[in-house]
Protein backbone atom coordinates (compact mmCIF):
# COMPACT_ATOMS: atom_id res chain seq x y z
CA UNK A 1 0.00 0.00 0.00
CA UNK A 2 1.43 3.33 -1.05
CA UNK A 3 1.70 5.93 1.64
CA UNK A 4 -0.55 8.93 1.12
CA UNK A 5 1.27 12.24 1.08
CA UNK A 6 0.49 15.74 0.01
CA UNK A 7 2.46 18.00 -2.25
CA UNK A 8 5.15 19.95 -0.39
CA UNK A 9 3.20 23.19 -0.44
CA UNK A 10 -0.05 21.69 0.85
CA UNK A 11 -0.54 22.17 4.55
CA UNK A 12 -3.98 20.78 5.29
CA UNK A 13 -6.04 17.80 4.29
CA UNK A 14 -9.38 18.35 2.59
CA UNK A 15 -11.43 16.96 5.42
CA UNK A 16 -10.24 19.76 7.70
CA UNK A 17 -11.27 22.53 5.29
CA UNK A 18 -14.16 24.90 5.76
CA UNK A 19 -15.08 28.05 3.87
CA UNK A 20 -13.07 30.09 6.36
CA UNK A 21 -10.00 27.99 5.55
CA UNK A 22 -9.74 29.77 2.21
CA UNK A 23 -9.53 33.25 3.75
CA UNK A 24 -5.73 33.38 3.81
CA UNK A 25 -5.22 31.77 0.42
CA UNK A 26 -4.36 34.58 -1.98
CA UNK A 27 -5.20 32.34 -4.90
CA UNK A 28 -8.72 31.73 -3.61
CA UNK A 29 -9.91 34.97 -2.05
CA UNK A 30 -11.13 36.26 -5.43
CA UNK A 31 -12.78 33.01 -6.46
CA UNK A 32 -16.35 33.48 -7.53
CA UNK A 33 -18.86 31.20 -5.82
CA UNK A 34 -20.31 29.51 -8.88
CA UNK A 35 -22.76 26.65 -8.70
CA UNK A 36 -21.94 23.52 -10.68
CA UNK A 37 -24.79 24.42 -13.03
CA UNK A 38 -23.33 27.91 -13.52
CA UNK A 39 -19.91 26.42 -14.17
CA UNK A 40 -21.25 24.15 -16.91
CA UNK A 41 -22.91 27.11 -18.61
CA UNK A 42 -19.67 29.09 -18.47
CA UNK A 43 -17.74 26.11 -19.80
CA UNK A 44 -19.79 26.15 -23.01
CA UNK A 45 -19.15 29.89 -23.46
CA UNK A 46 -15.43 29.48 -22.78
CA UNK A 47 -15.00 26.70 -25.32
CA UNK A 48 -16.88 28.71 -27.93
CA UNK A 49 -14.06 31.26 -27.73
CA UNK A 50 -11.24 28.75 -28.28
CA UNK A 51 -9.59 28.55 -31.68
CA UNK A 52 -10.06 24.81 -32.00
CA UNK A 53 -12.44 23.40 -29.40
CA UNK A 54 -12.13 19.66 -28.90
CA UNK A 55 -13.18 17.09 -26.30
CA UNK A 56 -10.67 16.23 -23.59
CA UNK A 57 -9.61 12.65 -24.21
CA UNK A 58 -10.60 11.84 -27.77
CA UNK A 59 -10.01 15.22 -29.39
CA UNK A 60 -13.36 15.21 -31.18
CA UNK A 61 -14.47 18.49 -32.71
CA UNK A 62 -17.17 20.23 -30.68
CA UNK A 63 -20.33 21.33 -32.47
CA UNK A 64 -22.09 24.24 -30.78
CA UNK A 65 -25.87 24.41 -30.95
CA UNK A 66 -27.68 27.21 -29.19
CA UNK A 67 -26.60 27.17 -25.56
CA UNK A 68 -25.24 23.65 -25.72
CA UNK A 69 -22.83 21.49 -27.66
CA UNK A 70 -22.27 17.98 -28.96
CA UNK A 71 -19.27 15.95 -30.17
CA UNK A 72 -18.53 15.29 -33.83
CA UNK A 73 -17.68 11.61 -33.43
CA UNK A 74 -16.61 11.17 -37.05
CA UNK A 75 -13.99 13.92 -36.70
CA UNK A 76 -11.96 11.79 -34.27
CA UNK A 77 -12.86 8.32 -35.50
CA UNK A 78 -14.77 7.54 -32.31
CA UNK A 79 -16.34 4.09 -32.06
CA UNK A 80 -19.23 3.72 -29.64
CA UNK A 81 -18.53 0.96 -27.12
CA UNK A 82 -21.98 0.43 -25.64
CA UNK A 83 -23.85 3.57 -24.53
CA UNK A 84 -24.92 5.37 -27.71
CA UNK A 85 -27.00 7.98 -25.91
CA UNK A 86 -24.10 9.19 -23.76
CA UNK A 87 -21.60 8.78 -26.58
CA UNK A 88 -23.49 11.36 -28.62
CA UNK A 89 -23.44 14.03 -25.96
CA UNK A 90 -20.82 16.07 -24.15
CA UNK A 91 -20.59 16.07 -20.37
CA UNK A 92 -18.56 18.14 -17.93
CA UNK A 93 -15.74 15.81 -16.90
CA UNK A 94 -14.22 16.39 -13.46
CA UNK A 95 -10.57 15.65 -14.26
CA UNK A 96 -10.04 15.05 -10.56
CA UNK A 97 -13.24 13.11 -9.82
CA UNK A 98 -15.71 14.42 -7.24
CA UNK A 99 -15.16 11.23 -5.27
CA UNK A 100 -11.47 12.03 -4.88
CA UNK A 101 -11.97 15.45 -3.33
CA UNK A 102 -15.23 14.66 -1.58
CA UNK A 103 -15.30 11.15 -0.16
CA UNK A 104 -13.59 12.09 3.13
CA UNK A 105 -16.04 14.92 3.80
CA UNK A 106 -18.81 14.42 6.34
CA UNK A 107 -21.55 15.16 3.82
CA UNK A 108 -20.28 12.39 1.53
CA UNK A 109 -20.15 9.88 4.35
CA UNK A 110 -23.74 10.77 5.25
CA UNK A 111 -25.35 10.98 1.81
CA UNK A 112 -22.72 10.63 -0.93
CA UNK A 113 -22.26 13.26 -3.64
CA UNK A 114 -25.90 14.33 -3.77
CA UNK A 115 -25.83 15.43 -0.17
CA UNK A 116 -22.56 17.33 -0.63
CA UNK A 117 -23.83 19.08 -3.77
CA UNK A 118 -26.95 20.15 -1.95
CA UNK A 119 -25.76 20.97 1.57
CA UNK A 120 -22.01 21.60 1.76
CA UNK A 121 -20.64 24.97 0.62
CA UNK A 122 -17.02 23.80 0.59
CA UNK A 123 -17.86 20.87 -1.69
CA UNK A 124 -19.94 23.13 -3.94
CA UNK A 125 -17.00 25.51 -4.33
CA UNK A 126 -14.62 22.72 -5.30
CA UNK A 127 -17.15 20.92 -7.52
CA UNK A 128 -17.67 24.06 -9.62
CA UNK A 129 -13.98 24.92 -10.17
CA UNK A 130 -13.68 25.45 -13.92
CA UNK A 131 -9.99 24.60 -13.95
CA UNK A 132 -11.01 21.01 -13.15
CA UNK A 133 -13.87 20.81 -15.68
CA UNK A 134 -13.50 19.88 -19.34
CA UNK A 135 -15.91 18.74 -22.07
CA UNK A 136 -15.70 14.99 -22.62
CA UNK A 137 -17.73 12.43 -24.53
CA UNK A 138 -20.39 11.20 -22.12
CA UNK A 139 -19.67 7.50 -22.65
CA UNK A 140 -15.98 8.00 -21.81
CA UNK A 141 -16.90 10.09 -18.78
CA UNK A 142 -19.16 7.29 -17.56
CA UNK A 143 -16.62 4.53 -18.25
CA UNK A 144 -13.78 6.42 -16.57
CA UNK A 145 -15.91 6.86 -13.43
CA UNK A 146 -13.60 7.80 -10.55
CA UNK A 147 -10.72 5.59 -11.70
CA UNK A 148 -7.20 6.85 -11.10
CA UNK A 149 -4.83 7.59 -13.95
CA UNK A 150 -1.84 5.42 -14.73
CA UNK A 151 0.82 5.18 -17.44
CA UNK A 152 1.04 1.40 -17.69
CA UNK A 153 -2.19 0.05 -19.11
CA UNK A 154 -3.09 -2.06 -22.10
CA UNK A 155 -6.40 -2.37 -23.81
CA UNK A 156 -8.51 -1.17 -26.68
CA UNK A 157 -9.82 2.36 -26.93
CA UNK A 158 -12.88 3.74 -28.69
CA UNK A 159 -11.97 3.33 -32.33
CA UNK A 160 -9.23 5.84 -33.11
CA UNK A 161 -9.66 7.38 -29.66
CA UNK A 162 -7.00 5.67 -27.56
CA UNK A 163 -8.48 6.34 -24.15
CA UNK A 164 -7.78 3.08 -22.32
CA UNK A 165 -9.92 2.10 -19.33
CA UNK A 166 -9.38 -1.06 -17.31
CA UNK A 167 -12.54 -1.74 -15.31
CA UNK A 168 -11.02 -4.68 -13.47
CA UNK A 169 -8.05 -2.68 -12.19
CA UNK A 170 -10.10 0.53 -12.05
CA UNK A 171 -7.42 2.53 -13.84
CA UNK A 172 -7.42 4.82 -16.88
CA UNK A 173 -4.71 5.86 -19.34
CA UNK A 174 -5.56 9.02 -21.28
CA UNK A 175 -4.16 9.67 -24.77
CA UNK A 176 -1.02 11.79 -24.97
CA UNK A 177 -2.98 14.80 -26.23
CA UNK A 178 -4.68 15.19 -22.85
CA UNK A 179 -1.99 14.14 -20.37
CA UNK A 180 -0.58 17.64 -19.81
CA UNK A 181 -4.05 19.06 -19.25
CA UNK A 182 -4.87 16.25 -16.82
CA UNK A 183 -1.61 16.69 -14.90
CA UNK A 184 -1.90 20.45 -14.50
CA UNK A 185 -5.51 20.17 -13.34
CA UNK A 186 -4.58 17.53 -10.76
CA UNK A 187 -1.58 19.45 -9.43
CA UNK A 188 -3.71 22.59 -9.16
CA UNK A 189 -6.53 20.83 -7.32
CA UNK A 190 -4.16 19.11 -4.91
CA UNK A 191 -2.42 22.36 -4.06
CA UNK A 192 -5.49 24.55 -3.86
CA UNK A 193 -7.80 22.30 -1.88
CA UNK A 194 -5.37 20.13 0.04
CA UNK A 195 -6.31 16.90 -1.70
CA UNK A 196 -3.72 14.27 -0.76
CA UNK A 197 -2.03 12.38 -3.59
CA UNK A 198 0.12 9.29 -3.21
CA UNK A 199 3.75 9.37 -4.28
CA UNK A 200 3.03 7.43 -7.47
CA UNK A 201 0.62 10.07 -8.74
CA UNK A 202 2.64 13.07 -7.63
CA UNK A 203 5.51 11.67 -9.69
CA UNK A 204 3.24 10.80 -12.62
CA UNK A 205 1.61 14.23 -12.84
CA UNK A 206 4.91 16.05 -12.47
CA UNK A 207 6.30 13.93 -15.30
CA UNK A 208 3.30 14.62 -17.53
CA UNK A 209 3.39 18.33 -16.71
CA UNK A 210 7.05 18.48 -17.77
CA UNK A 211 6.73 16.25 -20.84
CA UNK A 212 3.50 17.53 -22.39
CA UNK A 213 3.48 21.25 -23.00
CA UNK A 214 0.65 23.75 -23.27
CA UNK A 215 -0.81 25.02 -26.54
CA UNK A 216 -2.70 28.19 -27.42
CA UNK A 217 -6.06 26.74 -26.45
CA UNK A 218 -4.93 25.64 -23.00
CA UNK A 219 -3.48 29.09 -22.34
CA UNK A 220 -6.59 30.88 -23.62
CA UNK A 221 -8.87 28.60 -21.59
CA UNK A 222 -6.86 29.44 -18.46
CA UNK A 223 -7.25 33.18 -19.15
CA UNK A 224 -10.97 32.92 -19.82
CA UNK A 225 -11.54 30.90 -16.65
CA UNK A 226 -9.58 33.50 -14.68
CA UNK A 227 -11.93 36.22 -15.94
CA UNK A 228 -15.01 34.24 -14.90
CA UNK A 229 -13.77 32.62 -11.71
CA UNK A 230 -11.23 35.13 -10.41
CA UNK A 231 -8.14 32.89 -10.19
CA UNK A 232 -5.81 31.14 -12.60
CA UNK A 233 -4.20 27.71 -12.61
CA UNK A 234 -0.62 28.82 -12.06
CA UNK A 235 0.75 25.52 -13.39
CA UNK A 236 -0.75 26.50 -16.75
CA UNK A 237 0.20 30.17 -16.43
CA UNK A 238 3.86 29.35 -15.83
CA UNK A 239 3.99 27.07 -18.88
CA UNK A 240 2.29 29.70 -21.06
CA UNK A 241 4.81 32.35 -20.02
CA UNK A 242 7.73 30.08 -20.87
CA UNK A 243 6.27 29.46 -24.33
CA UNK A 244 5.31 33.15 -24.72
CA UNK A 245 1.65 32.20 -25.09
CA UNK A 246 0.48 34.33 -22.15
Amino acid sequence: MLKKIVLPFVALALCSFSMSSFANDNNTTTRQNLTFRDAKVHMVKIFKELDDAKTLYCGCDIIFKGRGYMPDLESCGYKIRKNEKRARRIEAEHIMPAWEFGHDMTCWKNSKRQGCSTDDQTFQLIESDLHNLYPAIGEVNADRSNYKYTETLRGSGYGKCQMVIDRRRQRALPPERSRGIVARAYLYMSEKYGVALDREHINLFNQWNNKYNVDKNECLRNKLITKVQGNDNHFVTEKCKKKHLD
